[in-house]
């Protein structure tokens, strides 16, 4: 079992930056591959960025390219999600999830991979 905690949202400016992190307990988190989720009120959950368990394979929405940064510190079993040039579009929940990587160097992107779940964080834009 995994529990994960994400922290680091709040209330910012269209352009400012946010640093999200994903703090996991349980297991060894270099053994899962991480991801990033958001949602928005009345709209599904959408994948937002991905990263490997060793860090080697990173994976982007296209919405977020060139302007979020994923990462992760295994020695500090936490993970991070860096939004730079943020806009009233990236307004949502955002939650951190993990899977056991058995592959190792695999990225994934879809909700329905993951086994664990943080709570979220919120994260809000204003114009």
């Amino acid at each position: 079992q995994v529990h994960i905690v994400e922290s680091g949202g709040g209330l910012v400016q269209a352009g400012d930056s946010l640093r999200l992190s994903c703090a996991a307990s349980g297991r060894t988190f270099s053994n899962y591959a991480m991801g990033w989720f958001r949602q928005a009120p009345g709209k599904e959950r959408e994948f937002v960025a991905a990263i490997s368990w060793s860090g080697s394979a990173r994976t982007y929405d296209d919405s977020v390219k060139g302007r979020f940064t994923v990462s992760r510190d295994n020695a500090k079993n936490t993970g991070y999600l860096q939004m730079n040039s943020l806009k009233p579009e990236d307004t949502a929940v955002y939650y951190c999830a993990a899977r056991t990587d058995i592959y190792g160097g695999s990225t994934y992107a879809r909700p329905r991979d993951y086994e664990y779940w943080g709570q979220g964080t919120q994260v809000t834009v204003s114009s």
